[in-house]
């Protein structure tokens, strides 16, 4: 069994026939004929039905057919990767990052990225953190950062920082040096949605301990939470960061929340089942050298 005889195979079951899969290939019929028969002798199975109306693969067919896409897409890229290995990465990668993120890093990442990578083109795709981990696992993303995200076997997880949570208050209420967690409770509260991971993350903490929280209104978005709270019509629970969304005059304060301290995660996500090509290693790199404290670049 070769690669050859693995992409005749799959060219035949993906055209549904010999003669189609011959011409897509430019070859010959009995040479794709012979190297399927071939391949069926070696493995002891019959891998295709042949009907009147072309070809299906078999039990033994479908089983090989999901290998072989693997070995072949392996060896497409091995190939790719030890081309680019003297070369400078080309091609289009794409970047998820959740809207908050890319307001603050958007312009230095890019930056960064024409300068290291100058032949190749960055997509970014700003979204929620669950429309995002979507799109990775659909292949629409190569990878991305996401806030929180829900375990899968589909993607890796690598943690980046950390950020603690406060209650952000408009700045005429008069506040304790920091809220504990059953104190909460007393503030009214502008949140957002159920699906949002600071959502997902406040009841993670506060349901199991049976504290519930006045919430007065759901937002979609953390800037819309702030105008607000900034217009004082409510208070809101946000990570630290967020306050960077509004200007230094904005009329608002915040205050640590805890103990026991709530915090959120950032992470680099990556689908497993790709192989990762130097262009996406080199921005995966590039996104773990950003700071997301100060919304810059590190080096």
């Amino acid at each position: 069994m070769d690669l050859r005889q693995l992409e005749y195979f799959v060219a035949v079951v993906e055209q549904g026939s010999f003669s189609r899969a011959a011409a897509a290939m430019n070859l010959a019929q009995p040479s794709v004929s012979r190297q399927i028969a071939l391949l069926e002798e070696e493995l002891g199975q019959r891998l295709l039905e042949r009907t009147g109306r072309g070809v299906t693969p078999t039990e033994a067919g479908q089983t090989l057919l999901a290998h072989a896409r693997v070995m072949l897409n392996a060896a497409s890229q091995a190939l790719s990767d030890l081309k680019e290995m003297h070369a400078e990465p080309v091609g289009r990668v794409v970047v998820g990052l959740p809207n908050r993120v890319a307001m603050g890093l958007g312009v230095p990442l890019i930056r960064e990225f024409r300068r290291r990578l100058p032949k190749a083109l960055l997509s970014v795709v700003e979204g929620l953190s669950l429309s995002l981990r979507e799109g990775l696992i659909a292949g629409r993303i190569d990878l991305g950062l996401l806030f929180d995200p829900a375990p899968t076997p589909l993607l890796s997880y690598e943690p980046l920082v950390r950020e603690r949570m406060v209650l952000v208050a408009p700045s005429h209420y008069r506040l304790p040096a920091q809220v504990g967690l059953a104190a909460l409770a007393d503030f009214p509260l502008v949140l957002p949605g159920s699906h949002n991971p600071i959502r997902s993350l406040v009841d993670a903490v506060l349901l199991p301990r049976r504290i519930v929280l006045n919430v007065v209104a759901e937002v979609g978005a953390v800037h819309t939470a702030l105008a607000v709270v900034e217009e004082g019509l409510a208070c809101s629970i946000l990570p630290d960061s967020a306050l960077r969304l509004r200007g230094p005059d904005a009329a608002i304060q915040a205050v640590p929340i805890g103990p026991p301290a709530m915090r959120n995660q950032l992470v680099l996500a990556m689908p497993r089942a790709r192989p990762a090509s130097r262009l996406i290693a080199e921005t995966a790199r590039l996104l773990r050298e950003l700071d997301f404290r100060s919304g810059t670049h590190s080096r």
